[in-house]
């Protein structure tokens, strides 16, 4: 039996998704699959690499990587509503933050490049693991911060100021859902295996949605010490129609965001094919 090394983050959207994948309920894999838990920053980091046959990756790094990886169309982070946002500890505006330091949740991150895109004026960027960001920010080590995944929901508790939704802007400038992360395999697996992941992600999160109470206990492992309040909200926040399927709003947002960047000179020319077997 094959073994695919897989890497997707500990986050709730993820755990979800992919828990009854990793943990081996479905039985439906002609593979077995490895395990790597791991920050998304991380995981982008061994995508250049290309350690990993199977991987979740910010849609940044996949404009780096695509030569080697193709997008799946299932397993996606993507959406409207749920960008990354700018928080403060005092109420200012964009224009005053340029050239200031800005914490990021990495450099590689999709929310590092819509920073990016969204002003020419924000490279004094610090990257580092998306939670000491806003401790650090409650600290006074940043003018700002660029928060994601859960921290949405408890800046508040920091004594932060929201400042501005990447997102929110994405969408409004664009007419597109944000296309934050998605799933990546070797291209050299071939067609047949892109179609066996994807129907083994599909299968592993409807399981997820129709049984939920037998994957919680891995989400709440890797979760954080996060409330289940804050982890339904994190899921229902990111696990969405486009996890199941791209589709073609989701694929042109992907294609959007990838040829904008490339247009500002953030990243390369994208491939002409996301997905294998185009």
């Amino acid at each position: 039996m094959k073994t695919l090394r897989f890497g997707f983050s500990p986050c709730p959207n993820d755990t979800f998704i992919f828990g009854a994948l990793a943990t081996g309920r479905l039985g439906i894999s002609p593979w077995s699959l490895e395990v790597t838990l791991a920050d998304v920053e991380t995981l982008n980091t061994l995508a250049r690499a290309g350690t990993l046959e199977l991987t979740k990756i910010s849609i940044h790094t996949f404009a780096l990587v695509a030569k080697r990886y193709a997008l799946l169309r299932a397993g996606a982070a993507l959406g409207r509503g749920c960008g990354p946002l700018v928080v403060a500890r005092d109420p200012v505006s964009m224009k005053s933050l340029q050239g200031q330091a800005i914490a990021i949740p990495g450099e590689l991150t999709t929310a590092n490049l819509l920073l990016q895109l969204y002003g020419e004026e924000f490279s004094n960027v610090h990257p580092m693991p998306y939670e000491t960001i806003m401790p650090r920010l409650q600290r006074g080590e940043f003018a700002a911060g660029v928060i994601i995944h859960e921290a949405r929901f408890t800046y508040h508790q920091y004594g932060l100021y929201h400042v501005l939704d990447l997102g929110s802007w994405w969408e409004e400038s664009q007419g597109l859902p944000i296309p934050l992360g998605g799933i990546l395999i070797r291209r050299d697996l071939g067609l047949a295996a892109a179609e066996e992941v994807e129907n083994a992600i599909r299968c592993s999160l409807t399981f997820a949605r129709q049984r939920v109470a037998d994957v919680w206990p891995y989400i709440k492992m890797h979760a954080q010490e996060m409330d289940d309040a804050v982890i339904r909200k994190h899921i229902d926040l990111y696990v969405n129609d486009y996890s199941m399927d791209l589709g073609e709003e989701g694929s042109h947002a992907v294609s959007r965001l990838l040829n904008l960047a490339y247009k500002r000179g953030l990243t390369p020319k994208p491939a002409a094919d996301l997905f294998i077997g185009e």
